[in-house]
């Protein structure tokens, strides 16, 4: 609901910065990075990035798909995505949300080990919890190179607030932006939610973003963390 003081302000679209130089590094993210860097040399022509949602998998396929040209592909049964594997680097997002047929996977990994290219898979799961049948499927995603990425620290949330506030032209003091990460859900996801909703709160009431806007938008969101 709306105060009837508050102004509706005009609706801005900022899309999420994907590029390299946008991509913040922490300590739960250089084995990740360090792999798509180093892409095309890999240990294994298939990658799985393992981590939960709002971990950064989807920032660092995003970057990954763009150095390597690489074709998005859901391996759905009557896919062509063995054929679009033979000729292009791939990448399948969100593996274990999506689903897939094990015989397509399984012709995927094979066109890809055949031909030369490469496959990035996303997934909050690793890969030996998906509901894999294929005996064979399972084989070839056991010499996968599995890259987990853990939830970000305090100082990595700290740091994507604060970058984020910045992409809207928004400065927040420090003391506030602790406030905040210490009662907020630990995903990069609810950061992006937090800037938001305070940007569009701010907007609305005319007022500077303070301790008791942060409070509200963290309340909506839901129980806000408890403190030690």
């Amino acid at each position: 609901m709306v105060r009837k003081f508050e102004q509706l302000p005009l609706v801005f679209e900022h899309e999420p910065q994907t590029g390299r130089d946008d991509l913040l590094v922490s300590e739960r993210l250089k084995a990740a990075v360090s792999i798509i860097d180093s892409w095309p040399r890999w240990p294994s022509p298939v990658v799985i990035l393992a981590g939960p949602v709002g971990s950064g998998k989807s920032h660092l396929a995003a970057i990954w798909r763009e150095n390597s040209a690489a074709v998005a592909i859901h391996p759905a049964a009557g896919s062509n995505a063995a054929e679009v594997a033979a000729s292009s680097p791939v990448l399948f997002e969100d593996a274990d949300r999506e689903g897939f047929d094990d015989r397509a996977l399984f012709h995927v990994i094979n066109s890809v080990r055949e031909n030369g290219t490469s496959l990035l898979i996303t997934s909050r799961l690793w890969p030996m919890s998906w509901p894999v049948e294929l005996p064979d499927l399972r084989s070839r995603l056991k010499a996968a190179t599995v890259v987990e990425i853990g939830e970000p620290d305090d100082e990595l949330l700290a740091q994507v607030l604060v970058k984020l506030l910045a992409d809207r032209q928004l400065a927040v003091d420090d003391r506030l932006i602790g406030y905040i990460v210490a009662r907020m859900e630990r995903s990069l996801e609810s950061a992006q939610t937090i800037v938001e909703r305070l940007d569009h709160l701010a907007l609305a009431r005319g007022t500077r973003i303070n301790r008791a806007l942060a409070l509200e938008v963290l309340n909506a969101l839901g129980k806000p963390r408890e403190i030690d």
